[in-house]
């Protein structure tokens, strides 16, 4: 039985730990937050009042003989709390996304990890969610043939959903302890994740951005732009795109985030369409306009994972099973700490790319000129804040309006209906 702590009781822990709870292979034995309340409040509702909370994780970790460690806390916590854990015996160290504030810290913690011998994995869902990987196979086995073009579309609606602690807003606006801005850099990951595994690609060659901030918090409305590395002088083009859209007053509810993501890749015999995946599961997934995933190909136009969840939890839960195989058969996590620093260099490239106003290539964001500070993410000037509490009017507007009708997120229950078939 692997023994596992999480470091971090924020929002994202209600998630993190749904792997565990329903694991045979694993017992949680404690966790760690400097905020007790909310750490008591956290076990209290995954049915587990009685487990340890520590308000120091290294006490945690020098007392529990633990197996697995779940870091789930500010980007800038990332490396030290990896080192420790490392240190300590810690065999398996699970990150949230992003892997660190810094491309030097990602490194420090890659080299720790293969010193110790530990199994380092950066905690990215997407790649579990159940409907990419049905479009993921369908691709692989050449359904629109050449893959040429990636574009997703990344929503941030309004409309009822988890309720989210105010303090995760705070330290989100402090990019030294960030890295980047919370749609770019950090759910920015799961996006730029996709667009290079659903494109059989491991890095992008370079990328060039225009990011606003009109509500400050935000790093939104955006658009990103890059272009895959060539194998050979005569490959066609390869390219992507990433826009993030705010639109407070769209009524979109869900049971987790108000984001949504719409993907379209293009290839040489065809178009694929993957529609959601944070939402999946709202009234827009029961619709007959947005089936999970439409392919146009041959002439026709056909549709697959109707019959998939399409709740984001799943995600999550899949994450977590293939790292406890992982620490119990071998192998590799999903992903390593060199694909984790490598979504970093992605998010990055589009920060400095806005900063500096130029195209920006990948073998720029390296830690020497993270030193020199010609790759640093600065954290943007000259911005009004009046914005942020227009943009957060429109949402309360928007959510009166949708709780008048009854249309608000169902919470998430801690039992067995949890677990797939």
């Amino acid at each position: 039985m692997l023994r596992v702590g999480i470091i971090g009781c924020g929002d994202i822990a209600n998630l993190n730990v749904l792997g565990y709870l329903h694991s045979q292979d694993t017992e949680l034995i404690a966790v760690s937050d400097i905020d007790i309340k909310n750490a008591r409040e956290k076990l209290e509702r995954w049915g587990l009042r009685t487990l340890k909370v520590y308000p120091d994780y290294r006490k945690m970790v020098d007392k529990e003989d633990l197996d697995i460690v779940e870091i789930l806390t500010p980007h800038h916590l990332h490396g030290p709390m990896t080192e420790y854990c490392a240190k300590a015996g810690v065999q398996g160290i699970s990150v949230q996304k992003p892997m660190a504030h810094t491309i030097t810290d990602c490194e420090k913690m890659i080299n720790i990890c293969k010193e110790k011998k530990v199994k380092l994995k950066l905690f990215e869902n997407f790649r579990f969610y159940p409907i990419y990987l049905k479009a993921k196979e369908l691709l692989d086995n050449g359904i629109i043939g050449e893959l040429l073009n990636f574009r997703i579309n990344s929503i941030m609606a309004g409309g009822p959903s988890m309720p989210r602690d105010i303090k995760s807003l705070g330290w989100r606006q402090n990019f030294d302890i960030t890295g980047g801005g919370p749609w770019v850099y950090d759910d920015g990951i799961h996006k730029f994740s996709m667009a290079l595994w659903l494109m059989g690609q491991k890095q992008v060659e370079k990328i060039y951005s225009w990011i606003d901030y009109f509500s400050v918090v935000y790093d939104g409305p955006s658009y990103i732009f890059w272009k895959y590395p060539s194998k050979y002088p005569d490959d066609p083009p390869k390219v992507g795109t990433m826009e993030i859209t705010l639109a407070p007053n769209l009524y979109y509810p869900s049971n987790y985030y108000v984001c949504d993501e719409f993907i379209e890749i293009s290839g040489t015999k065809g178009l694929v369409w993957i529609n959601q995946c944070t939402c999946g599961g709202n009234f827009v997934s029961n619709s007959p306009q947005f089936p999970p995933i439409v392919v146009c190909s041959n002439g026709e136009i056909n549709t697959y994972g109707n019959n998939l969840p399409r709740d984001w939890r799943y995600s999550f839960i899949k994450s977590t099973e293939q790292f406890i195989e992982v620490m119990k058969s071998g192998g590799e996590p999903i992903y390593t700490g060199e694909q984790g620093k490598n979504l970093s260099i992605f998010a990055k490239m589009a920060h400095i790319s806005d900063q500096q106003k130029r195209t920006v290539f990948w073998e720029e964001i390296t830690p020497e000129n993270e030193k020199n500070r010609s790759c640093f993410v600065e954290a943007p000037k000259d911005v009004d804040s009046a914005g942020l509490h227009k943009f957060f009017a429109r949402k309360r507007k928007d959510l009166r309006k949708g709780m008048k009708q009854g249309l608000i997120h169902k919470e998430l229950k801690y039992d067995k209906d949890l677990l797939l078939d």
